[in-house]
């Protein structure tokens, strides 16, 4: 039987002479040599057991090349046969938030370069197609964590007013899982629609980051009456104030409803040139998932990775 070995990466990036200043005069990629090959390559290693891709990119980083990363787009996918079976490996941009290289068992030396540079000296094809796609758009986007709540049991069973209806201990569940992925991406503001059951899925990280849950409003599925079937609730409201949170900058972190989120992000995906590659499943966004949209100042998207449930998937 052919094993598949997951694996994460980044490119890691940072401002060349200015470290996290925007604006500076040009961006610069580590790229490491590991003795053991001789060769040259972006930062990666293998999941650990009940490891997240994302989790373990941000570790692989912090191992190979002593500096702590936050995580940006997600770059994609690659694939290539190992004597072990089939490895996988998730790319991510990555920024670079302070530490200094030390050579270490996997690598003995690190540099910094313009990607040019970079593509020139690394040994494999395919990390130099991730670096050219990390290329394709300034470094520093704008981060939105778009989640949607977790498990809040079942609707019509609750006898109590909707707004009101609690995370069931899946949905906790859910929001604990969500408290230890998103930090990775920097999370810095967190909203949600002021109900029970968006603010509890996103309160743990508020209170971990030590900021408030800000009510949000314009991405709440619109009032409908009781039995009602539910209908697709017009995005173009919940798109404006979206790009909006993204202009703001940071890495806000938005909670909303199953009746809104694919819309607004098959309404974002229009941005995208050349299609976007996210399947019509995806839209559907299970309780407890999360995208990650990726943004320039001006509020544009560039990038949509969706998390279905960080709770379960992506571990190895």
């Amino acid at each position: 039987m052919v094993r598949n070995v997951r694996a994460a990466g980044a490119v890691l990036w940072r401002f060349r002479g200015a470290g996290d200043t925007p604006g500076a005069s040009a961006v610069e990629v580590a790229i490491v040599h590991r003795p053991r090959y001789d060769d040259w390559s972006l930062p990666k290693g293998k999941l650990e057991r009940g490891e997240t891709r994302h989790a373990a990119a941000v570790r692989e980083v912090a191992e190979e090349t002593g500096f702590a990363a936050v995580l940006g787009r997600h770059l994609g996918r690659v694939g290539y046969p190992v004597p072990e079976g089939d490895k996988t490996v998730d790319y991510y941009a990555a920024r670079a938030a302070g530490g200094e290289f030390a050579p270490n068992e996997e690598v003995d030396e690190l540099r910094w370069l313009p990607a040019a540079a970079a593509a020139d000296l690394l040994s494999y094809p395919h990390d130099r197609v991730v670096l050219s796609r990390f290329t394709e758009f300034p470094p520093d986007t704008v981060t939105v964590l778009l989640v949607r709540h977790g498990h809040a049991g079942r609707k019509k069973l609750w006898t109590g007013p909707d707004d009101q209806r609690p995370l069931s201990p899946t949905g906790r569940h859910q929001a604990d899982a969500l408290t230890a992925l998103l930090p990775l991406f920097g999370a810095d503001r967190v909203f949600s629609v002021p109900k029970e059951r968006c603010v509890a899925t996103v309160a743990p990280l508020a209170g971990l980051l030590g900021v408030p849950v800000v009510p949000e409003p314009a991405l709440a599925e619109a009032p409908r009456p009781p039995d009602s079937p539910r209908g697709p609730t017009d995005p173009a409201p919940a798109v404006a104030r979206l790009r909006d949170i993204a202009r703001a900058g940071g890495t806000p972190v938005v909670c909303s409803q199953g009746g809104v989120i694919p819309g607004v992000v098959g309404a974002l995906l229009a941005d995208l040139p050349g299609g976007s590659g996210v399947e019509p499943d995806e839209l559907k966004s299970p309780k407890g998932s999360a995208w990650v949209l990726s943004f320039t100042p001006d509020g544009r998207l560039v990038s949509a990775d969706h998390i279905p449930h960080p709770a379960q998937a992506d571990r190895a």
